[in-house]
């Protein structure tokens, strides 16, 4: 039972850090689309509204698509949820965790923005990585634990409840 709360709780916690930085980002530091702040030679902030996904993907034009993005990662937060309470292993909890507050992150984005708030420029040279923010982050860190624990686990079914 523990775990299921700490998983919960990393997901406040990771919602929260997304939050409060997207917050700072466009009210403390004002930010403008387009505009830049050099903060290591490889790392910038720079403000990039996403109207995709991860990676920009489904970044296309239409006046619904933010809707249908939030309600597939409302979705997406209720199965990890399910998942999160059902498994017995302390490390899927807090990886579904992080998951899920990144998810919820930026659907809290999409719908006051109809897009996703990404700030975070990691770049070597003239070569950019995605703009990206700690919802993403969190996100991509949690699936990486995810495969990095199926690739390691020694017994397939230890996670599953008994019936």
């Amino acid at each position: 039972m523990r775990g299921r709360v700490a998983g919960f709780i990393l997901a406040g916690v990771v919602l929260a850090a997304d939050q409060s930085s997207k917050f700072w980002v466009l009210h403390g530091l004002h930010l403008q689309d387009g505009h830049f702040l050099v903060l290591l030679p490889v790392l910038n902030f720079v403000l990039v509204w996403n109207h995709g996904v991860t990676f920009g993907l489904f970044n296309g034009p239409g006046a619904f698509n933010w809707i249908i993005l939030a309600l597939l990662a409302l979705a997406v937060v209720g199965i990890l949820g399910t998942w999160l309470w059902r498994t017995d292993n302390l490390f899927k909890m807090l990886a579904i965790g992080a998951i899920m507050g990144g998810a919820v992150g930026n659907v809290i984005d999409r719908l006051r923005f109809g897009a996703v708030v990404d700030f975070i420029q990691a770049h070597l040279g003239a070569y950019s990585f995605y703009v990206f923010n700690i919802g993403d982050s969190a996100i991509v860190c949690g699936v990486i634990a995810l495969m990095a624990e199926s690739l390691l686990r020694r017994d397939p079914g230890s996670d599953r409840k008994a019936a």
